[in-house]
């Protein structure tokens, strides 16, 4: 009896720990610290409930177990180093590479082993959301309480009407009474002159001729300058802001993000334009990011309407985020142009990017000392990175472009402009001062020929 129970008592000890070590599978990590190692490295190519770039990871330890009987060891091993794990020979590497179309997964030798425990938890067993607000804490609309106020609320409104109405009419009856006064107050001679007079408009003309003349040369003065003042505003559209076929806001890609503008406009660094960026580079980043996840929201919007517009990139480029691969049907979309250059003006913007970079900035500053600059591309189009639709933010008319050349300072801190511009600038010297400074416009910046050719 004493040997059964024994035996018994050795059993169960062993069924135990069987379970605990299987068990200890899903607990080894801290599922919060897992989280945030999991966003840091691993949300860019994977996600807990769908296949990105990389496989579905939710479940995964318990995945690879069942699938191939591959423990937390083999993950590890994985995950540090999954090139070297390859060239090692591991079937099940090789396996896993081919069946993702040869996407070279990172390596994250900066990981521990108690990092990769801790994601993995997260894997396994993530935190829970936190609770939504208590319904029983909100509001009751239909208390006693929000009943009286309303009622209150709706014999105010009542009493100022009323109140209003009454003012009204006592307005209208002290005009009446006025009205009598000055009927009382005029003598039956007077009365009867006024009925007889009669004035002639041609008698009053000639009379006041030259009053009459000097009126119509002000208005007609008064009506060229409008038409002058309207032509010379035609074309010119500052705060035009078109809605685009495809909703991109520059507050949550340059403004949250911290995007270069060159990253996406790499033509505006090389080239006389920037060009409008193609969906191509779009998926350099949302072929992994299927979905919004950012903090900041456009008031009226909500993370549903992000990602749908997220779906419009991948109908027009013919990605299916399901196969991670394209499925050749395109559709053009059709962007509505904001900033349009009258075809018979130069503008490169490579001279203004690269080679006036830093004097434009520098001069920006000058005058704008409250709404300082730390890209060139503001200087033109405006704290770009704030605008969640993007607007004209300038006039660019030839006016403006001119008044830019005069107030800016050539970079003579540059070694090819110091000794290019060292004659000029010491001409400049004998001629307006010792304080003088080489702009734009010294060296040919109001040309016609310079932007008119």
């Amino acid at each position: 009896m004493i040997s059964w129970r024994k035996h018994y008592k050795r059993g169960l000890i062993a069924i135990y720990v069987l379970l605990s070590t299987s068990a200890s599978i899903y607990a080894q990590g801290d599922a919060k610290n897992g989280e945030k190692l999991f966003k840091a490295n691993c949300v860019a190519c994977h996600a807990l409930d769908k296949q990105l770039v990389g496989p579905a990871l939710g479940g995964i330890v318990d995945k690879v177990k069942k699938e191939s009987n591959l423990d937390t060891s083999w993950l590890k091993k994985w995950i540090k180093d999954n090139k070297s794990l390859r060239e090692s020979g591991d079937k099940d590497a090789i396996a896993i590479f081919e069946k993702f179309n040869k996407v070279e997964m990172l390596a994250f030798p900066n990981l521990t082993d108690k990092d990769i425990d801790d994601i993995l938890e997260y894997t396994t067993n993530p935190p829970a959301a936190a609770p939504a607000a208590d319904a029983a804490t909100a509001p009751d609309t239909n208390s006693v309480a929000a009943l009286e106020m309303a009622q209150k609320q709706s014999m105010n409104s009542k009493v100022i009407l009323i109140s209003l109405i009454a003012i009204g009419g006592l307005l209208l009856w002290l005009l009446l009474k006025l009205r009598q006064l000055v009927k009382l107050q005029q003598t039956e001679e007077l009365a009867g002159l006024n009925a007889s007079r009669a004035v002639s408009f041609g008698d009053l003309y000639r009379k006041y001729s030259y009053v009459g003349k000097g009126v119509l040369v002000v208005l007609g003065i008064f009506a060229a300058y409008g038409i002058w003042n309207w032509l010379m505003w035609v074309g010119v559209y500052k705060g035009y802001k078109p809605e685009q076929p495809i909703y991109f806001s520059h507050k949550i890609h340059a403004g949250e993000n911290k995007i270069d503008c060159q990253l996406c406009h790499s033509s505006a660094k090389y080239g006389k334009v920037s060009e409008v960026p193609s969906l191509n580079v779009c998926m350099n980043c949302h072929k992994m990011i299927a979905e919004y996840n950012g903090k900041y929201i456009e008031p009226g919007k909500d993370k549903a309407f992000y990602d749908g517009e997220i779906q419009k990139i991948y109908s027009a480029v013919g990605w299916d985020p399901a196969s991670q691969q394209y499925t050749g049907k395109t559709q053009p979309v059709e962007w509505t142009r904001i900033h349009n250059m009258p075809d018979f003006v130069y503008f490169n913007h490579a001279q203004h990017v690269v080679a006036g970079e830093n004097a434009i900035i520098t001069s920006y500053n000058k005058k704008n000392p409250e709404a300082k600059i730390d890209v060139v591309c503001k200087a033109c189009h405006g704290q770009i990175d704030t605008m969640n639709v993007v607007q004209m933010a300038n006039d660019f008319t030839m006016g403006w472009c001119i008044e830019c050349h005069r107030t800016t300072e050539v970079d003579m801190t540059n070694g090819y402009n110091k000794e290019y511009f060292k004659n000029l600038h010491d001409k400049l010297k004998k001629q307006y001062g010792s304080g003088t400074k080489v702009t734009v416009a010294a060296i040919g910046g109001l040309e016609c020929g310079k932007c008119h050719y």
